[in-house]
């Protein structure tokens, strides 16, 4: 299964070295991210593009990890998943300066295409990685970490932005290094990457139904994080905050997710990891739909979407902990290829979604419409439960 030799149970120096390197690649992932979709929206903005022109780009990112991902798992079987990740590091690192080299609308679709190809596959490759080598007795922890690394390095691209601003050349350049940076743990990690192996494995959708627990909480942990990150801060605006103070929701969010995984991780060791999701979901529906309960005291407000926001998180930390314990070799890799391609649609599906919810019932439509969605993962947990009882 890995080209550790011999992997103990605890967490020694090569295990520790190798986890690094996994948590380095998620870094990566969350700044070339956080970064470029936000640059390249104001870039477009300063073209003259319209907002439809500006959607329809950003969505190239989803289609082409929907697209690529899929194909990860046999080229890192066929060429290593060490090797494949340098490569991705080297197209996505050669792309955010190339965006600035062909700076035009038009060349962005194919190069916003290629980028995101390689930051899904860094995506799914070092899940991949992270899972195989993961210790058993401490996989919550580790994904913990792992998860809240990912969240650092989304809220890593926004700041760096705010200081290097968000025309000429600097943010190109500092997105390249800081991909390049993010990498570098792999050094340490030479010779011991997982392999994949050239074994039967089950195809991605099979996975989906396989697993649907762990792989729909991609699914709907993408749809809320992306459709909260866009719709939130109209949610406070539509509540009579200042865009400031509504901006200010969307922060509480993030910070909730960083400081949570980690407890949230080392809970899902002790127990099942179905009823930490189980739990995750309930907080979803019933932390949605106190925000227009809570709405009239920004302290109480300010405090739930903090609980709430790394309640929720787990879904992303513990569903992926729960492929891990399930599954390995190639059929571990189809699983996390799954997990990601959901969690892109998720990010796909999410925005229009929670966004139509406010439209519809106004101001209070984004609780509603994110209450439905954790309402319907609730329902796929409490019947695969009770489905495996039988």
């Amino acid at each position: 299964m890995s080209e550790i030799a011999r992997p103990e149970a605890g967490m020694d120096r090569q295990r520790v070295a190798s986890i690094a390197a996994a948590i380095g690649c998620i870094s990566a992932v969350g700044v070339g991210l956080s970064l470029s979709i936000p640059l390249l929206s104001l870039e477009m903005e300063r073209m003259g593009v319209s907002g439809i022109g500006i959607g329809a780009n950003t969505a190239i990112a989803g289609l082409a990890a929907v697209m690529f991902v899929p194909f990860a798992p046999r080229l890192a079987a066929r060429f290593g998943v060490s090797t494949l990740l340098w490569g991705a590091v080297f197209v996505a690192a050669a792309t955010m300066i190339a965006f600035k080299v062909f700076f035009s609308f038009a060349a962005w679709f194919p190069l916003r295409f290629v980028f995101s190809a390689a930051i899904g596959c860094l995506f799914v490759l070092s899940e991949y990685w992270i899972n195989a080598v993961a210790p058993p007795g401490r996989r919550g922890l580790v994904m913990g970490i792992y998860a809240t690394v990912l969240a650092l390095g989304f809220a890593a691209g926004p700041a760096v932005l705010a200081l290097v601003g968000t025309s000429g050349w600097a943010p190109y350049v500092a997105g390249a290094l800081l991909v390049c940076v993010a990498a570098l743990p792999l050094l340490l990690a030479r010779g011991l990457s997982p392999a994949i192996g050239h074994g039967p494995a089950r195809s991605v959708v099979s996975m989906i139904l396989v697993a649907p627990v762990a792989t729909i909480a991609a699914l709907v942990f993408g749809a809320v994080e992306t459709g909260g990150f866009a719709i939130l801060p109209v949610y406070g605006v539509a509540l009579g905050m200042s865009a400031e103070g509504a901006a200010f929701l969307v922060s509480l969010v993030a910070l909730g997710n960083v400081a949570l995984q980690i407890p949230i991780g080392l809970l899902s060791d002790r127990m099942d990891r179905r009823l930490v999701l189980l739990a995750a979901a309930l907080v979803g529906v019933a932390g949605s739909l106190a925000m227009p309960a809570v709405a009239g005291s920004p302290i109480l407000l300010w405090s739930l979407l903090f609980v709430w926001g790394g309640v929720v998180g787990a879904l992303y930390t513990v569903g992926l902990a729960h492929l891990g314990a399930r599954f390995s070799g190639p059929d571990l890799a189809s699983a996390n290829a799954a997990f990601v391609i959901l969690y892109n649609v998720g990010m796909m599906v999410g925005p229009p979604v929670i966004g139509g919810g406010l439209d519809l019932m106004r101001p209070h439509g984004f609780a509603y419409a994110t209450a439905l969605l954790f309402a319907a993962y609730l329902a796929v947990v409490v019947g695969r439960m009770a489905a495996s009882r039988r």
